[in-house]
């Protein structure tokens, strides 16, 4: 199953050619996961609280295949491949009108208080599930 987030492209998005510049790629993907986990039921804040683990970005192999401009409206994809032992793996796009972008394989590692490995904690395996490429 594959989450959907919409995106609109700013004046503050851009270069001086209007063309969205590439970094921002990362932080549109960024939402996409916050809001593909939300769509879920789990909420961040309380993993950390509940299960004393937070989720960080480890890896991300991206490919930007065509540019966005200044005023384009964007859809971000998020799409479960796998959750190891302490890793999560997604793939991400951002689409407009359904022409891919930008694409990036996304490596989350589940990373305890004092900034270790830590397993993904059964409930939340149990909530991705379903959704499991």
């Amino acid at each position: 199953m594959t989450h959907e987030h919409p995106i609109r492209i700013y004046y503050e998005d851009t270069d001086l050619a209007g063309i969205v510049y590439y970094a921002n790629y990362l932080k549109f993907i960024e939402r996409g996961r916050s809001e593909w986990i939300a769509s879920l039921g789990l909420d961040q804040m309380d993993i950390r609280t509940r299960h004393g683990v937070v989720f960080a970005v480890r890896r991300v192999e991206a490919d930007y295949l065509r540019p966005a401009r200044f005023a384009d409206d964007l859809t971000v994809t998020t799409r479960l491949i796998a959750v190891m032992g302490a890793r999560i793996l997604l793939e991400q796009q951002v689409l407009r009108a359904g022409e891919r972008l930008f694409t990036a394989q996304v490596t989350l590692v589940c990373l305890t208080e004092t900034g270790s490995p830590g397993r993904v904690p059964a409930e939340i395996r149990q909530k991705m599930a379903p959704v499991m490429h």
